[in-house]
């Protein structure tokens, strides 16, 4: 049974219950997506602009990705649009408002206090407002969202909901035409922006829609088996493959108490720089290293290596990619035995060609795109994934990813300047995908005077960054010791900060803490406005099937 319950959850439950059990109750986490119109960030976006600035939204959602494209800048000109449209037509008020209780918890968009026709403010009664960033404006209406928000709201806070809205942004879904320079694309972007409008739609309450949310509730409860509800929102969900291929995981649960960070040892880094920056060299101080070595530049170092190349046996040809595949399981059934402690892939966009080239020869293909729309690049995509996630769950020290860096390619801004973005040399999704496996993803700058520093911080062209956190320094010299010590302060500052989570764990049930309850504080309207209700009619886009696109990996 959950703690609470969320409005989020239940339509969860409602849509598939084998995903609600995934989600919410067996907490299996996923990589998160990297598409730039992500509707989650985006609507983060939004709130966090309407609730501050203009720059905080565009800083949430460019934080919000390892590496920013020109895809990017078109979706952050969608949101330098939108927001100020929406601070100019909705009124003032108090924004991401909390409410809960034992039973339920959820957060309102805006809260806006009503006021009377002589201006004066109708003290403890307030107008609603959701946002939504979606064409979809005929399923929210029927929605139970706000609804339950009101009753609860209501008996959470002790006010009156006067009245209930959705504020509705229209999603611009165009692509760019193979012809069409993207100085052309922007413009038509901007043009198709300009065509459409904000729409505010007034929901009238109705009781009954709380009573089917109470039941879903019950329906929880009383569900001891989940599920699957195969429908057409099958295509995006996060656990799709779980779904399809059947899989079932084992399990031996830990104990119930927390850890310490300290007691983690492994480290997975993924290390990218300019040709004889020291990636070899510096990988090849870590304690007893093997090398999955693609380009045969292994002279100057002393780490035992496997040569992943294309191989013969007799007439038959064993491709690199098999080979990379069997090295990885023996690795598997060798770990702990074999005395390796710290695995290197040297390069790693090697291992991704080496993948395609045995894809093609799988699937009788010479490119992605002979294999059908979008499904060849899919196809390549999640072989390689797969097999890499093997590769950063095998049970060693360290796994260390090197990659050549990739300055090729150019940012265009909306004032029309360009900024070079650097990155590892793979493609952007990919990129993302394995940033999302690693502690650490840092780039080698080596300096006029030879200089070689390792460096984690990242920018909107500079691909990098990581999970360890409060550290003192996002540079260090090019040294394994140094890395080292940077992994050991990020440990104990955590354990410093854990132990007292620690502590209240085992103190926990010894005295139940009365659960404060979040109150409205009064605020000064200045120019107390009413919210138009406009009633347009709706014209529902044709969502535009996507075209994937791929880049070829430089060599």
């Amino acid at each position: 049974m959950m703690d609470r319950f969320h409005f989020s959850t239940c339509e969860c439950f409602d849509n598939c219950p084998k995903r609600f059990e995934l989600r919410y109750k067996k907490d299996i986490d996923t990589l998160p997506s990297d598409d730039p119109a992500n509707p989650l960030i985006l609507g983060t976006a939004i709130h966090r602009g309407m609730e501050k600035d203009m720059e905080t939204a565009i800083r949430e959602y460019v934080n919000s990705y390892p590496v920013i494209t020109d895809e990017h800048i078109n979706e952050i000109m969608k949101l330098e649009y939108w927001i100020p449209r929406m601070k100019e037509l909705l009124p003032e008020g108090f924004h991401e408002v909390n409410f809960k209780n034992d039973v339920y918890e959820g957060t309102a968009d805006l809260l806006v206090p009503c006021t009377k026709y002589d201006g004066e403010l109708e003290h403890g009664q307030f107008d609603l407002y959701d946002f939504k960033y979606s064409n979809n404006i005929e399923h929210y209406m029927e929605s139970r969202q706000l609804h339950v928000y009101k009753y609860f709201l209501e008996m959470i806070k002790g006010i009156k909901i006067r009245r209930m809205h959705f504020v509705f942004v229209p999603k611009v879904q165009i692509k760019q035409k193979k012809d069409e320079s993207l100085w052309e694309f922007r413009n038509r972007i901007k043009m198709e922006l300009d065509s459409k409008e904000i729409q505010i739609r007034q929901v009238i309450y109705d009781y009954s829609k709380v009573v089917d949310f109470y039941s879903t509730c019950m329906k929880i409860g009383l569900t001891d088996q989940c599920t699957e509800n195969y429908s057409y929102l099958c295509k995006w969900c996060e656990y799709k493959e779980y779904c399809e291929k059947g899989e079932t995981y084992m399990f031996n649960l830990p104990k119930p108490t927390r850890r310490h960070a300290g007691e983690t040892a492994r480290r997975k880094l993924w290390i990218y720089g300019g040709p004889f920056s020291g990636k070899t060299t510096f990988a090849d101080k870590a304690p007893g290293p093997l090398n999955l070595n693609t380009d045969g530049n292994i002279n100057f170092v002393t780490m035992q290596y496997v040569p992943i190349k294309d191989t013969y046996e007799g007439r038959q040809k064993i491709l690199a990619w098999q080979t990379f595949k069997d090295v990885i399981d023996e690795l598997e059934r060798t770990a702990g035995e074999n005395g390796f402690k710290t695995i290197v892939v040297d390069l790693l966009e090697d291992t991704y060609e080496a993948c395609r080239i045995f894809m093609y020869n799988k699937l009788g293909i010479s490119h992605e795109s002979d294999a059908g729309f979008g499904k060849g690049w899919d196809i390549i995509k999640t072989e390689y994934l797969s097999t890499m996630r093997r590769l950063m769950n095998l049970d060693y020290e360290n796994i260390i990813l090197l990659s050549h860096e990739d300055d090729s390619k150019d940012i265009t801004k909306k004032s029309g300047d360009k900024i070079t973005s650097i990155k590892p040399n793979l493609p952007p999704k990919v990129a993302n995908k394995i940033a999302g496996m690693v502690d650490i993803v840092a780039r080698v700058i080596v300096e006029d005077d030879g200089t070689r520093t390792l460096n984690f911080k990242a920018n909107e062209v500079i691909f990098g960054g990581g999970r360890l956190k409060n550290i003192s320094a996002t540079t260090i010299p090019l040294d394994w010791d140094e890395l080292v010590k940077v992994y050991d302060e990020a440990n104990s500052n955590f354990f410093e900060e854990s132990a007292e989570d620690v502590q209240n764990d085992e103190l926990e049930g010894a005295e139940e803490e009365k659960e404060e309850t979040d109150t409205i504080e009064p605020v000064e309207v200045k120019k107390p406005v009413e919210a138009k209700i406009e009633e347009h009619d709706v014209h529902e886009e044709k969502p535009v099937r996507r075209t994937r696109r791929t880049r070829k990996v430089r060599e």
